[in-house]
């Protein structure tokens, strides 16, 4: 008996001393949460139900403005499509403000484009707080700019939050239960458990999904909390009629990629059913376009033919049926160089060519508070 105690006791030792030389599965973040916006260009069900099924995400974060001019021209759609694969939905704005007034202005305007886009009542809206603008302010100012926000937004009906770095929690504004970006993972992780979200890393890829996304952890139902998702079938059908277009809905964004399609989709000569057809592509081939547009009710991707011609294909219907999936493919492209212009920055910039500022920056070495100068040559891609 004796020998049988000692041998177990050795037995026990030896898996708590191997315990610690492993690493610890029990911190493991969760991909409990994806964020998507006008980077990552128009989702699909089969981009959202795969991130669902495949790696756990349970909620989408989406962008819906910018300021007090820019809406995301992709926020309709992806919530549509995120809301169909069962997904929970949130939505978030890019601050820009410097002031209490400006704050409670894009606050306002927020909520508009937030309703226009669907974003359920109930659901968390929050502020995206990491522009140079905040950057420059003080710690006092920023606190009472993010507190007029949220108090328009809540009374709207959606519940905020504050989204920032974790070097500006206490630094440059006060947060007390809020959303906060820190990498890497090995670094950060335990550190914001007493928060809603930890976003703990921003190159995430998903398969057949286009380009990086920030994925978070979640430490609370702040982000699933007042919704039961409802997962459905893209089942919205075609029009039987040409589509119209609506100018006032009209967008486009630069963006490269493959699209392959899963029915046979016709080619025209612009983006528009009442363009002429002048061929098709059918399932199984691909197309690689460089461009997309919101045309009333569809969705169309741009490509330059062999004759040296733009031609167009429909993606599929604008907050409804895929016509097929769409992927980026680095491999396929030559590099591309944007000369720097006054007055531009990395987000104005990235926005024309559908990446991530942070892309952007990191191509040329840089990080998004670097300086950039007229006549600077940046690579894109």
């Amino acid at each position: 008996m004796k020998f049988k105690t000692k041998l177990i006791t050795l037995v026990v030792a030896f898996l708590a001393a191997i315990s610690f030389a492993l690493p610890s599965q029990v911190n493991a973040a969760h991909t409990d949460m994806v964020d998507t916006s006008n980077h990552n260009g128009l989702m699909t069900y089969d981009n959202y139900y795969d991130m669902l099924v495949h790696y756990g995400v349970k909620a989408v974060v989406q962008k819906v403005s910018e300021g007090t001019t820019y809406v995301d021209p992709t926020a309709k759609y992806n919530l549509a499509s995120a809301k169909q694969a069962g997904l929970y939905l949130n939505g978030y704005h890019y601050a820009r403000y410097t002031t209490v007034e400006g704050a409670r202005a894009e606050a306002r305007f927020a909520v508009a484009a937030a309703q226009s886009a669907g974003l359920p009542i109930g659901a968390v809206l929050a502020t995206d707080v990491e522009a140079s603008e905040q950057a420059n302010n003080n710690y006092a100012a920023n606190t009472a700019n993010n507190k007029a926000f949220m108090e328009v937004v809540q009374a709207a009906g959606y519940r905020s939050t504050i989204y920032t770095m974790g070097s500006w929690v206490g630094t440059k504004m006060s947060v007390d239960k809020g959303w906060i970006a820190d990498y890497p993972y090995n670094t950060s992780r335990d550190r914001y458990t007493s928060h809603h979200a930890w976003q703990f890393r921003s190159d995430q890829q998903f398969a057949d999904s286009y380009g990086n996304f920030d994925v978070s952890q979640l430490y609370d139902d702040f982000f699933t909390a007042n919704q039961t998702p409802s997962p459905s079938a893209p089942v919205t059908p075609a029009p039987s009629q040409p589509a119209k277009s609506n100018a006032a809905s009209d967008t486009d964004y630069a963006q490269t990629g493959v699209f392959k399609p899963s029915a046979t989709v016709n080619i025209r000569t612009g983006a528009g059913t009442g363009y002429s057809s002048v061929g098709s592509y059918a399932p199984g081939e691909s197309v690689i376009y460089d461009h997309v547009y919101i045309r009333g009710t569809y969705v169309w991707a741009r490509y330059l033919s062999y004759s040296g011609r733009y031609h167009y294909v429909a993606l599929g219907v604008n907050g409804g049926e895929s016509y097929g999936s769409r992927s980026s493919n680095a491999q396929t492209y030559s590099h591309t160089y944007y000369t720097v212009r006054s007055g531009d920055s990395f987000w104005s910039i990235a926005s024309k060519y559908g990446i991530s500022m942070y892309t952007l920056a990191a191509n040329n070495g840089k990080s998004i508070y670097s300086l950039i100068y007229p006549g600077e040559n940046l690579d894109i891609r």
